[in-house]
């Protein structure tokens, strides 16, 4: 960063993270919350089902690394993420939101986000978006491993089968066909998956607020948000 004239470095972005496991409600709070603070917003998920997507249609192998990595470089400059003027996910210029919110879709990214190699080559993806004025980043391991200088870090948790019947309105609003005990399962499978990994598993940043919005609405969850953002910034 630039020298001040006093000799001291530039403090960073400020970056607020989110991070906790599917259907925590973590992409529309992190959302709300960048949209109060006039911020950007990643949503750090997307670029895992985006990279899992791709390698779908190119019936990859879902286990090789190389393949994957090297996919991820190719993809690179091939997609973009929601702006507030165009709130699709697109690639090469394709809108494939709809695509990404499949479970197929999820289940592959949450097999490829396992991998190592997957991670690191994804870092500089998010940290790209570290831009001014601030970001809300949401994720499994913003907090712990992509911004770990975050000036707030955030953990919104809810019990399983509270996330799964969430998940599974989510899907029926979309005209999507689900089933809740298989749904229940999957969001546990998920889980462990997630909090087993060796590389970034999913846990609370050592610093992190935990959220537990499992009796909570959604504007009161944000309004707890809201309150631990503007006390530190």
């Amino acid at each position: 960063s630039r020298l001040m004239s006093t000799g001291r470095t530039q403090s960073p972005i400020p970056v607020i993270t989110v991070d906790g496991p599917s259907g925590s409600g973590k992409g529309t709070i992190s959302q709300a919350l960048a949209g109060q603070l006039g911020w950007h917003h990643l949503d750090s998920g997307s670029l895992y089902r985006l990279l899992a997507y791709a390698a779908l249609q190119e019936s990859l192998d879902l286990s090789d690394e190389s393949a994957l990595t090297a996919l991820a470089k190719r993809l690179s400059h091939a997609y973009r993420l929601p702006t507030q003027d165009n709130p699709a996910i697109e690639l090469y210029g394709k809108d494939v939101s709809d695509a990404l919110r499949t479970e197929g879709c999820a289940d592959a990214a949450s097999r490829i986000a396992a991998l190592p190699a997957v991670r690191v080559a994804l870092l500089a993806w998010q940290r790209h978006y570290r831009q001014s004025p601030g970001l809300v980043a949401d994720g499994r391991d913003m907090g712990t491993v992509v911004f770990p200088d975050a000036v707030l870090k955030l953990y919104l948790t809810a019990r399983p089968d509270v996330r799964a019947e969430r998940r599974y309105k989510q899907l029926i609003n979309k005209g999507i066909e689900s089933d809740l005990p298989s749904l229940i399962k999957e969001v546990e499978a998920r889980d462990a998956r997630d909090s087993g990994r060796k590389a970034s598993p999913l846990k609370p940043a050592a610093t992190a607020l935990v959220v537990d919005n499992s009796d909570l609405g959604e504007a009161e969850t944000l309004q707890q948000v809201l309150d631990a953002a503007h006390a530190v910034l």
